[in-house]
């Protein structure tokens, strides 16, 4: 057995040499590998080839705007179904049944006091609200946009797009939907609602939520217009090692068409670890460590045409993102603040947080130089008074930053209203 072991890996080893792409009976032959040191010293061939010994992280602030949803996914603990009497339900305040929206002034404080901070980057999600027009989503980047100038907006996941064409009134194209977007601010978007490329776990975990074909569909359109985009993938709930290989090899191929004759791509690869908790899927265990590891780094395996392969420590945790950054990763995500979908870290609130120093300390000691970025992978400046981008002939001034704020009050917890 061990020798039939190495000589897989030799095979794996000359294809990545040659810079050939990995099949799915190779995937699933390194998953089911017990040798998971060697797993990380493949995937850190492809990691150091494409970014040394270089680690990113990037100050950001998540913004989750509502967790009312229309849909019922299995393995979601976030959302909540907007009540049928809703006249008296205030925006910005956490209800008897958990349920919220942020009003537009609330989102547009957030992304002011996070730009006033030193922020380079905002990312915001929400549910898939019933009742908000399209016509808040587009406010929302232009009044953003408006008060911080140079903050990156990434916003919506393709789930979220499908939603807009739907609402908007009339409706609208996916082309129309990215082009208002864009057109308000939007920089980027993020890659959630991927969850597992495959038929039989959308009908059993997320039979509601538009499919594969609609998620490609949204991420294609973006990278013809030139909007860039990321990949996730959820893992670690009903899919097989097979399933997800699969989901990344799709993920692969795409990203062939978008590098051959798109404007933009796929920057960045996120696996998601499944919490369990507070989910119609809460009996399950969730990933382990060794299994999120053999994810991560099967993910710059599989896709190494992606540039990036980013361990959200929200979700794998601060200690084993550090691991990851010799198994394959290159990105442990930044400062966050404040996170809603999942509550691993934070002791179950939504302020999830790492410092700057804690952020590089973690990659320092995995032995990787530190380098802040922003959400396009362009190296951030820093001095006592400014921040730009590495080759912008502009730079954002804290002081002036921080003026935005005083016109409207530092960001408060939402209020906890009695609805009964």
């Amino acid at each position: 057995m061990i020798a039939q072991g190495n000589d897989m890996f030799s095979t794996i080893r000359a294809k990545l040499t040659a810079g050939e792409p990995l099949s799915l009976e190779d995937g699933v032959r390194l998953y089911e590998s017990p040798d998971i040191h060697t797993l990380g010293e493949l995937a850190n061939i492809v990691r150091e080839r494409l970014h040394g010994r270089t680690a990113y992280y990037n100050i950001n602030r998540h913004i989750n705007y509502s967790n009312y949803c229309v849909l019922r996914c299995k393995f979601c603990g976030f959302y909540r179904a907007l009540p049928k009497e809703t006249a008296a339900r205030n925006a910005d305040t956490i209800h008897d049944d958990g349920g919220y929206e942020l009003s537009l002034a609330e989102v547009v404080r957030r992304a002011t006091q996070a730009y006033a901070g030193g922020a380079t980057e905002v990312h915001i999600v929400g549910g898939l609200h019933p009742k908000l027009p399209f016509s808040y989503y587009t406010d929302l980047c232009a009044r953003i946009r408006e008060a911080c100038p140079h903050l990156h907006i990434k916003a919506f996941t393709a789930i979220e797009i499908i939603h807009f064409t739907r609402i908007a009134k009339p409706r609208l194209s996916i082309a129309e939907v990215l082009t208002q977007l864009r057109d308000a601010g939007l920089g980027s978007m993020p890659g959630g609602g991927a969850e597992i490329f495959d038929d039989r776990v959308h009908d059993e975990a997320f039979q509601n939520k538009v499919g594969e074909a609609e998620w490609f569909e949204v991420h294609r359109v973006a990278h013809e217009l030139g909007i860039f985009t990321n990949a996730t993938m959820l893992y670690g709930h009903i899919e097989t090692p097979a399933e997800r290989i699969q989901h990344l090899i799709k993920l692969r191929d795409h990203q062939v068409e978008s590098l051959r004759s798109r404007k933009a791509h796929f920057n960045t690869v996120i696996p998601l670890s499944f919490i369990p908790d507070g989910s119609a899927m809460a009996a399950l265990p969730g990933p382990g460590g060794l299994d999120d590891l053999k994810t991560l780094a099967l993910s710059r395996l599989m896709c190494a045409n992606i540039p990036h392969i980013k361990a959200f420590w929200i979700m794998q945790t601060p200690k084993l993102a550090q691991v990851s950054l010799n198994w394959g990763v290159d990105d442990i995500d930044g400062t966050v603040v404040y996170y809603d979908i999942t509550k691993r870290e934070g002791e179950g609130t939504t302020h999830q947080e790492l410092s700057v120093d804690k952020l590089k300390r973690l990659i320092i000691e995995a032995d990787c130089e530190p380098v802040e970025r922003d959400t396009l992978y362009r190296k951030i400046i820093r001095d006592e008074k400014t921040w730009r981008i590495e080759g912008e002939p502009w730079s954002v001034s804290y002081d002036a930053a921080a003026a935005h704020i005083a016109n409207n009050g530092p960001v408060v917890p939402l209020t906890v209203a009695n609805d009964r």
